[in-house]
């Protein structure tokens, strides 16, 4: 190597990188700013076998939660639910835990409002909606790109180890033939959006020094395709330092892997989805699921939670971030498992009887074509609805937490 390009490389820190298992918690921006509330919610993660806090420092309806981003101030899309970002991370890493920052990307309602040119286009007319009344920006748009980058560096800086990006995709709810990109839209010009946005991420966490991971749909780790929204399991895997498929069975169809109710079947659903994913990745190095612990159309507690543990340690994935969008969750079921736990019962990991769907594809030339050529479709949302503000304000009562 050229001397001074060693000097050069020497002097710029390389990404944050360990090869610990990460077992994190999703902690709602609201909370994480308040210094009362979090530090008694941290104090609830300490003991158990959380490691890690993801923290949403811009979430999905745009707003941006931490101060130092100038495109946020100047367009008037802050709204600094933290305000202390630094005061936060001090306080998660003094228990010993991991920071990391999440970042929503291309479903983004209040950018899209403000900069109306850089949004997803109706072919009627003016702004695409999904069918909730949300827009989204364009992800062919570098304008878009740079200014999620800035969000990300920002949230480096004030000291989380890790940025996930979520939303990291083309929209998939709502009449999305009528979505209208900046570019002809293809099936591989889709995915190489998503490419060149990580690449151009790497490029400046890189120098900030911490890691790069992204939240994916949870049948990307069993689809063929990329399920007609830009995502493949396998290269986005290769562009990140960890890959989050978000596995909760609840938004799993009737009928997907054979199971008449999967929400009743969380060890099968977190089972065969990371066996899937382990034959295209070649391995579980990279893959750190989002598993469920909250209710939706049924009950879940310490026997469903730990289900999906159990499942993901029998597949050889000790990483793992579990999401409830209220901060409950079931502490008494993080905890180290026995090695009676983890005998395997009769059946449980027998093949499924049928298959999951391949996903839904786009054509293989589009020009100006949406990524499905069907009128609508609906695959299921990537969590559960967050909170209302009201609902928000409400946790500020510790013992709500």
């Amino acid at each position: 190597m050229h001397v001074l390009s060693l000097v050069l490389a020497l002097s710029l820190p390389a990404a944050a990188e360990s090869t610990a298992p990460v077992r994190g918690v999703h902690l709602t921006a609201w909370v994480a700013g308040s210094g009362k509330d979090r530090r008694a919610f941290l104090d609830k993660a300490s003991g158990t076998l959380v490691n890690a806090v993801v923290v949403p420092v811009k979430e999905y309806d745009g707003r941006v939660y931490i101060p130092g981003v100038a495109s946020a101030q100047s367009m008037g899309t802050a709204r600094h639910a933290i305000p202390d970002p630094k005061g936060l991370v001090a306080d998660i890493k003094a228990r010993g835990l991991r920071p990391v920052a999440r970042v929503v990307v291309f479903k983004d309602d209040t950018l899209a409002r403000k900069r109306p040119e850089w949004a997803v286009q109706d072919s009627s007319g003016g702004i695409w909606t999904n069918m909730n009344g949300v827009a989204w920006v364009d992800p062919y748009r570098k304008e878009v790109w740079d200014y999620n980058i800035e969000v990300a560096v920002a949230a480096a800086r004030a000291g989380f180890e890790e940025i996930q990006f979520d939303y990291i995709r083309f929209p998939s709810d709502g009449a999305i033939s009528r979505c209208r990109y900046s570019v002809a839209h293809t099936t591989s010009g889709a995915g190489a959006a998503l490419s060149a946005f990580f690449e151009r991420a790497r490029q400046h966490l890189d120098r900030e020094g911490v890691a790069m991971s992204a939240a994916v749909f949870g049948l990307t780790t069993t689809a063929r395709d990329d399920m007609g929204i830009g995502q493949k399991l396998a290269k986005m895997t290769a562009l990140l330092d960890a890959v989050s498929p978000m596995m909760y069975p609840s938004h799993y169809a009737k009928g997907e892997y054979g199971l008449a109710d999967p929400n009743a079947e969380p060890y099968k659903i977190i089972s065969w989805g990371l066996r899937d994913a382990k034959r295209k990745l070649g391995g579980v190095e990279k893959l750190r699921p989002y598993l469920q612990d909250f209710s939706l159309g049924r009950r879940y507690g310490v026997f469903e939670v730990r289900a999906q543990l159990r499942a993901a340690r029998r597949q050889g994935v000790e990483s793992w971030i579990l999401w409830n969008p209220l901060n409950r969750y079931t502490w008494e079921a993080l905890k180290p498992f026995t090695e009676a736990e983890l005998v395997p019962v009769p059946g449980e990991d027998e093949p499924p009887a049928k298959r999951a769907p391949r996903g839904r594809s786009m054509p293989a030339k589009l020009s100006d074509q949406p990524a499905v050529s069907s009128g609508t479709v609906s695959i299921p949302a990537a969590a559960p609805p967050l909170p209302t503000d009201s609902e928000l304000k409400a946790l500020q009562e510790p013992e709500e937490l």
